[in-house]
């Protein structure tokens, strides 16, 4: 399950967004740390939404965003063809650290923080692996069963499950089995990327 199959798809619907930010003065940096911000804003309203259930409704939302951004800046790059090693750096690192407060956030707002961390570390050895194939010319890697636009659609939907109703089903919220999967998906998915890459290079 990849949703990074889509990106042509995506980068067609992103064009009005696209001519929008141009014309805004919006650059691929700033797009880049808007989505970082815009992923801060989920995450706290995760942890406020263990006191009241309608935040996680904008969680939903932040995300959302979120995600839109991080395909924006990319697109604005291309379009402006100004792509860059340092735009990739910062576009990177903001995930990072963005896939690090969601996940965190979650396991904040259910008090899971075993889970929570066995998930943030598979998310990361996903990342991980995507990137390392590129830093040995392997080409960018995007194997797997999950990658992070599948991750942030399955935390949005948790958000609108989690304002549905956040009672437990068998001991764990929605927000608890998505940090499970994140926690078992994500480290098979390093473990499947790590072994294509070992496999292309040997």
């Amino acid at each position: 399950m990849t949703l990074e199959r889509l990106r042509p798809v995506t980068d067609a619907l992103l064009r009005p967004m696209v001519k929008a930010s141009i014309t805004l003065g919006l650059g691929p940096h700033a797009l880049s740390i808007i989505g970082f911000l815009l992923a801060v804003g989920g995450a706290a309203s995760f942890i406020l939404g263990s006191e009241l259930r309608w935040w996680y409704l904008t969680a939903t939302l932040f995300v959302a965003l979120s995600g839109v951004f991080d395909l924006l800046d990319g697109a604005v790059a291309r379009e402006q063809g100004i792509a860059s090693d340092s735009g990739d750096v910062l576009d990177h690192t903001l995930d990072r650290y963005a896939d690090i407060v969601l996940v965190g956030g979650m396991a904040l707002a259910v008090d899971q923080l075993l889970i929570g961390f066995l998930a943030v570390t598979g998310v990361l050895m996903t990342s991980y692996l995507g990137t390392q194939a590129q830093a040995v010319d392997f080409g960018r890697l995007y194997a797997g069963f999950l990658g992070r636009a599948d991750r942030l659609a399955l935390i949005g939907f948790v958000g609108v499950l989690m304002t549905a109703s956040s009672d437990p089903i068998m001991g764990f919220t929605a927000i608890g089995w998505l940090l499970l999967l994140f926690a078992f998906i994500g480290h098979l998915t390093a473990v499947q990327r790590f072994v294509v890459l070992w496999r292309g290079l040997s």
